[in-house]
């Protein structure tokens, strides 16, 4: 986590020493109104003059004096790259006098190359792939609570690999008038498809335990947005809502041992859903 958040604050404090964004996304300003006066400003987007206050209907809110910039026009192509990496790996570790050698290793990982097109100012929808996958063994752990209560685990093993295409929508909200920075809310709905392997000792006998996994999702990923450099911004998202329908398909050591079907809901931050990515304007 520690490591997460120190890269947001390179990539931030390099973004602040950086040309303005709306010449990297080849926006030509033409101040057409006095800032001084009126807080928006008029800019030429191609043929097209365009407000960088995107204007919003209040619906009775309080007005708090806050304003949506311009930060990617109408009309424009983004293509993105979100990648999202988990790593555990411990020796011999032990908690108090409880538990004991401790071996244990895993990582996951996920790939997600995006298309998007803005059908407004500073909203797309687009498509986005996924292809994630995650490893863990326990070679050991012992557990000591008493004379009564103690036993060990070893050889264990864990695999499971994804596919999965998403549509999504994605709104910005412009920080600024120099079209820098921006926070974010996405909406995707997403179809997965995949696969898992548990692989244990029992009653002194290996046993193989396969998955196949069917599953549909609502997500809302709210984050933030940094253009770093020409038409290249850096995104990161938190997954932190999401709504799951799950079939699975079980077998053991060959013999078909049934499905099951479940459907839940979550909203809670996961250190283990935050993706870091690039996505290039044009």
């Amino acid at each position: 986590m520690k490591r997460t958040l120190l890269v947001i604050v390179i990539i931030a404090a390099i973004a602040a020493c950086m040309p303005s964004a709306a010449s990297a996304q080849s926006i030509q300003r033409k101040r057409l109104v006095n800032p001084d006066s009126i807080p928006d400003e008029l800019v030429l987007v191609g043929e097209d003059t365009v407000h960088m206050i995107i204007p919003q209907a209040n619906y009775g809110r309080f007005d708090r004096g806050l304003f949506n910039w311009l930060y990617v026009p109408k009309g424009r192509w983004a293509f993105g790259l979100n990648a999202s990496y988990g790593e555990l790996d411990t020796e011999d570790v032990q908690v108090l006098s409880l538990i004991k050698n401790v071996d244990m290793r895993g990582k996951m990982y996920s790939i997600k190359p995006s298309i998007s097109y803005f059908v407004r100012n500073n909203q797309s929808v687009g498509l986005q792939f996924n292809y994630s996958r995650g490893t863990a063994n326990l070679d050991n752990l012992s557990v000591d609570f008493d004379e009564d209560i103690n036993f060990s685990l070893h050889d264990i093993s864990y695999y499971s690999e994804s596919y999965a295409i998403a549509t999504f929508y994605r709104n910005y909200v412009g920080l600024g008038r120099k079209s820098r920075f921006a926070i974010f809310n996405e909406v995707s709905l997403e179809f997965l498809a995949g696969s898992s392997r548990f692989k244990r000792p029992y009653d002194g006998k290996p046993r193989d335990t396969q998955t196949t996994i069917t599953q549909g999702s609502l997500n809302f990923s709210p984050g933030l947005s940094v253009f770093i450099q020409e038409n290249v911004a850096f995104n990161v998202s938190f997954g932190i809502f999401g709504i799951k329908f799950r079939k699975e398909n079980q077998t053991t050591d060959g013999v078909d041992e049934g499905s099951r079907f479940t459907s839940g809901a979550n909203f809670r931050f996961n250190i283990f859903n935050i993706s870091l990515g690039m996505m290039v304007v044009i």
